[in-house]
């Protein structure tokens, strides 16, 4: 599970690190400059105070992420240059919308990973966690691997209505690149893919005990997700497949 330095969501790195490690499975990080990382604190808190609603990351949320950090895998990752696909059995892509997540998402460390992986191994990605995919390009087709196949990722609908409910208060928070990452992942995926946006829907999240409202495409060996309210059914998906 790579990561940058900060700004993650907390939601979408500690619920698979939680189901995987109930699975016994064991969870390696990757970091930068091998130093521990830190979750986006503005949606631990809140980016709209008590109005925040399902953009504050949930009480149990916060309470897995919290056990995640006294991880010694987490306080002691690796380096992003040191990932070494022959010693991983799978790959999980995070999402997070704030600054810090540029370093992950423009990584050519991290896009050398999936290059790595990413046809003989399961990969999971969940909101701009796609966008690393759509970014690895294959040297032999000069196409990203995401080309041709199906996938989600943060829908326009949810990164729009977050960006204009929070940008008289955070201006540019939520959007962190001008187009949206729906259209950059729809132009990876090229006409004969397949981009599947899932029910609308903006306040229901999946949940440990409850599936329902949670939305994820499957396609081989890879999975995708739109938002924190998918952790829990893409960290099971990637226990399934480990298995």
């Amino acid at each position: 599970m790579p990561l940058p330095s900060r700004d993650f969501d907390p939601t979408e790195s500690s619920v698979p690190w939680h189901v995987l490690r109930q699975a016994g499975h064991e969870v390696v990080f990757a970091t930068p400059d091998g130093k521990p990382a830190a979750a986006d604190e503005v949606v631990i808190r809140g980016p709209l105070g008590v109005i925040s609603g399902s953009m504050k990351t949930s009480k149990d949320a916060i309470e897995i992420y919290r056990e995640m950090q006294k991880d010694a895998a987490f306080q002691s990752p690796v380096r992003w240059d040191a990932m070494d696909a022959n010693t991983i059995d799978g790959l999980f892509l995070v999402g997070g919308h704030a600054p810090g997540m540029r370093e992950f998402l423009e990584s050519e460390s991290v896009r050398s990973i999936v290059l790595e992986t990413w046809d003989d191994k399961p990969v999971a990605a969940i909101c701009h966690g796609v966008l690393v995919l759509a970014r690895a390009v294959n040297s032999e087709t000069g196409r990203s691997v995401l080309h041709g196949r199906k996938s989600t990722c943060l829908p326009s609908y949810m990164e729009q209505f977050a960006w204009r409910l929070t940008s008289w208060k955070l201006g540019g928070y939520y959007k962190t690149y001008p187009a949206d990452v729906e259209a950059e992942v729809r132009e990876a995926l090229g006409a004969g893919g397949a981009f599947e946006r899932g029910p609308i829907h903006l306040f229901s999240k999946g949940s440990e005990k409850n599936d329902r409202p949670a939305f994820i495409v499957e396609d081989g060996s890879y999975a995708s997700g739109r938002w924190p309210g998918d952790a829990w059914k893409v960290a099971r998906w990637m226990v399934d497949r480990l298995s």
